[in-house]
């Protein structure tokens, strides 16, 4: 088969919604900077991370005669507001957005060149999107581990398509690293999760443990979650590359959720739950977990007004959430 024509393969994808778009030779992926990260343990107790290695550094072992990795990238900042969750967060659960965009790509790169094989990923299949998305010259990774593209800064979320086939033009690698000597990021973490440049310790970042933990937070990173019930945008808000992000597509727009305070999270009934957060990557937390996230926040506030909502999760049916009321009233105190 002939080599694909990459601008209509971008013309392809930008139809399809995305902002973004690359391409790379489907070549294997170093292992070294993957396989030292999960050995010093850095992925906490996420196992799928040390699931499926060979697929992740070597995408023919997803789509046998793989030839190109088609990066995709798409903005999804709205607003400036402060909200208690992450931004990525605020609206429709980007996965969904993003799915319906590949099904979209792939239902027209079928119609236009019959016979081409494809695998899509949406930060769920055992594809290291930000490698790829460098390779396909979209970005580079920053030092606060976001991918950063000149065009949007590190307000994107990553998709791929892996295809059997070579294009016509390849990306010669990721773009000039504009990070220079700024450290704001590595610095103002509020738990020091940085192990190093582009290294991250998810045991002591706050998205990990507002999303991802299902048990109790470790108490010293509890002071930490003043501000934080779902996930942690603060190495992004403090980046000067993020200074004049571009709205993004209506698929974005933040939901009735994200003007909801801290307090009102904590005291939140399961009908407000099931009303705000179905259809949002909140559903990861669950009702309880962002309850005892909400509850952690409050103690890390030390807000005497919260006493009577903490009071009542103290006798919670929930013991995450009773845990972490409990913690809280004795901030209080």
């Amino acid at each position: 088969m002939s080599r694909l024509p990459s601008e209509r393969l971008r013309e392809l994808a930008t139809t399809a919604g995305f902002d973004l778009v690359g391409f790379a030779r489907a070549e294997p992926i170093e292992p070294t900077l993957l396989e030292d990260w999960l050995a010093q343990g850095h992925h906490a107790d996420l196992d799928w991370m040390a699931e499926r290695v060979a697929e992740r550094l070597d995408v023919s072992k997803l789509l046998p005669g793989a030839r190109t990795v088609i990066a995709l990238a798409a903005n999804y900042w709205h607003t400036d507001d402060e909200a208690p969750i992450a931004r990525y967060a605020r609206g429709r659960d980007y996965h969904a957005t993003m799915r319906d965009r590949l099904r979209g790509l792939r239902r027209a790169l079928r119609q236009a060149f019959p016979g081409v094989n494809d695998y899509g990923s949406v930060d769920a299949n055992p594809v290291m999107e930000k490698v790829w998305a460098a390779r396909a010259g979209l970005g580079y990774v920053g030092k606060n581990a976001c991918f950063i593209t000149p065009a949007f800064g590190s307000w994107v979320v990553l998709a791929t398509m892996i295809l059997d086939a070579e294009v016509d033009a390849y990306a010669s690698g990721p773009t000039p690293d504009a990070c220079g000597r700024c450290t704001l990021c590595l610095t103002s973490c509020p738990t020091g999760a940085f192990v190093s440049d582009r290294v991250v310790d998810a045991r002591a970042c706050l998205s990990y443990q507002t999303i991802e933990n299902d048990g109790v937070a470790p108490e010293p990173l509890r002071h930490a979650m003043a501000g934080h019930v779902f996930g942690c945008d603060v190495c992004q808000d403090v980046c000067p590359l993020n200074a004049t992000p571009l709205r993004a597509s209506a698929r974005f727009t933040p939901r009735d959720v994200a003007s909801v305070t801290v307090l009102e999270l904590a005291a939140m009934t399961k009908a407000q739950y099931d009303s705000w957060a179905p259809g949002t990557a909140l559903v990861r937390a669950g009702y309880h977990g962002l309850r005892r996230n909400a509850a952690y926040a409050l103690g890390a506030l030390k807000r005497p007004g919260a006493r009577g909502v903490l009071e009542r999760l103290a006798g919670d049916e929930d013991e995450r959430v009773r845990d972490a009321a409990r913690w809280a009233l004795s901030q209080l105190a």
